[in-house]
């Protein structure tokens, strides 16, 4: 099974979109999201320095505009992905990526609504000084809990031994001075302390934006930064999105649902390089290909073709599909085939580790097929019910 992964803020380096202009119809595609997104992103990924891509609001929007463009060099044909690419997942920023490449929203939506994020964001990161430290080593539990005992914030737990902490500069500058035991700190370059409480105003602007957004259920499997879980209504998806900006990103639940799914290949767009580490630390046995340059694109093709698999929500448009969000123990609501459901009404629920993920009919329908039964261990990702759609809703 194949994941394609898309990366968040900070991966970006000058001029790493040079050597994608060489493609044919790369700068032509990348010019139309520049016009979207009222930025010249091929300046940006070309010539540009450092600190003018660190910009927030650039960014942000680069990010997003070059895994889109570098996606139609493995799937000149979009909709030939469903039938290949098993799973989807972004980094932070990188979920909005992930989302348009599932159909969740458009490309064109894709880059308004990254431009505005990060314009938002980067308007909440003047209110106050902060910023993040990255946390190398050390064990998880005792990391979170001498980030928390100084007030800041876990933003980003990827895995691997890697942690980000958020939060004041007077907060992180205390935290220098009494590190966790066996952790190497090493501060970011980045505008702020995102994922945490002081990107509240970015979540209401972005709250309103995402009221005028139509969107689609995802066409394949889509994982969630806020608990690793596999989210098929795109409805959810966006709301996850908007949430996501001043809540952690748990990259490491996000890579534990991909083994549990029995991922066996992995492929990063550009600016690739760091989910594939990750990956590599932490999903050993999986082949992995960082999405750097042209140059890579035979390799990814080859794991494309070997490792490529029909995704289980690409179906016939007649019937709908619910999915489990995690791994755990199903229990099933008081329905049985023929029941007409509400939308939004509650079909059952997974008993996972941590908590009770409930699973909910988006748009309603009538029960075809229960494909699971109660009590039965679930996989995520794992169809539970078939829906016949209500009339008129597709």
């Amino acid at each position: 099974m194949l994941v394609i992964v898309a990366p968040g803020q900070g991966a970006q380096s000058p001029g790493f979109l040079t050597p994608w202009l060489e493609l044919p119809g790369f700068e032509e595609r990348l010019r139309w999201l520049s016009a979207v997104a009222d930025l010249d992103l091929v300046h940006y990924g070309t010539d540009a320095d450092a600190d003018t891509i660190r910009d927030t609001a650039i960014a942000q929007p680069l990010i997003v505009g070059s895994g889109l463009v570098s996606l139609l060099s493995l799937f000149p044909h979009p909709a030939d992905a469903f039938g290949k690419v098993g799973v989807g997942a972004g980094h932070s920023v990188g979920e909005i990526t992930a989302a348009a490449a599932a159909g969740v929203m458009s490309a064109e939506q894709a880059m308004v609504f990254v431009r505005e994020r990060g314009k938002a964001m980067a308007a909440a990161s003047a209110i106050t000084s902060t910023g993040m430290t990255a946390v190398l080593g050390g064990d998880t539990d005792v990391v979170v809990q001498a980030i928390e005992k100084h007030g800041l914030t876990a933003a980003n737990i990827n895995g691997a031994g890697q942690i980000v902490a958020a939060g004041t500069l007077d907060e992180l500058a205390a935290f220098h001075d009494d590190p966790p035991e066996g952790a190497r700190l090493r501060p970011l370059s980045v505008a702020g302390a995102f994922h945490t409480r002081h990107m509240a105003p970015a979540v209401a602007t972005l709250g309103g934006y995402a009221r005028a957004i139509y969107t689609h259920d995802a066409r394949t499997r889509l994982l969630s930064n806020a608990d690793g879980g596999v989210v098929q209504s795109g409805r959810d998806y966006l709301k996850r999105l908007v949430l996501q900006v001043s809540s952690p990103v748990r990259w490491d639940l996000c890579m534990q649902t991909m083994l549990d799914l029995g991922v066996t290949a992995l492929i990063e767009v550009p600016p690739a390089g760091t989910l594939a580490g990750l990956a590599r630390r932490a999903m050993p046995g999986i082949e992995v290909v960082a999405l750097k340059t042209p140059d890579d694109l035979p390799a990814a093709l080859d794991l494309v073709e070997r490792h490529g698999t029909p995704s289980p929500l690409d179906t016939s448009p007649s019937w709908r599909m619910l999915v489990a969000p995690a791994k755990g123990i199903f229990h099933r609501a008081d329905a049985v085939v023929g029941d007409n459901l509400e939308a939004g009404e509650e079909v059952g629920h997974v008993a996972t580790n941590r908590d009770q993920q409930i699973i909910l009919a988006p748009h309603g329908g009538t029960i075809v097929e229960w494909l699971v039964e109660d009590g039965d261990p679930i996989a995520p990702g794992q169809p539970v019910v078939r829906l016949h759609p209500h009339e008129g809703v597709e």
